[in-house]
């Protein structure tokens, strides 16, 4: 298939690429693949537009999200919760706390996910299990 893209629009693209170092080509598929994901509608608002948004970072800022860790502290807080939580020893205060901890991780791991699967489609080398890693 090919597409006539008015020149306005494609001196746009080729501004885009050239600061983001990449071929116009993955910045059209990229810009696509946001716009036809509906597999983000049934997040909440917020949320998708905060993964849409990875779409448009550089690879390296890609990568970094993708290694991105919950802070030690609210692990080992949670680790701690889910533990009383499993005694059924949570106060109304510490049940609140762990739903927020659990909601955090949640988003976390999907835009985790979604910058994995981003450098993927660009061709980034790994799969998304090594990119999402802290140890590569």
């Amino acid at each position: 298939m090919q597409i006539t893209i008015p020149e306005n629009l494609s001196s746009r693209l080729r501004q885009l690429a050239a600061r983001r170092r990449q071929p116009v080509e993955s910045i059209i598929e990229d810009r696509l693949f946001t716009s036809l994901d509906d597999e983000l509608d049934n997040l909440p608002s917020d949320e998708q537009a905060e993964l849409r948004a990875l779409h448009h970072l550089s690879n390296d800022a890609l990568r970094a999200i993708a290694a991105e860790q919950m802070t030690s502290v609210n692990q080992a807080l949670m680790g701690q919760l889910m533990a009383k939580n499993s005694k059924g020893e949570l106060n109304q205060e510490e049940q609140e706390t762990l739903a927020e901890l659990v909601e955090r991780g949640d988003r976390l791991m999907v835009r985790k996910a979604e910058a994995a699967a981003i450098l993927v489609q660009r061709g980034v080398a790994g799969s998304p299990e090594e990119l999402m890693s802290p140890y590569v």
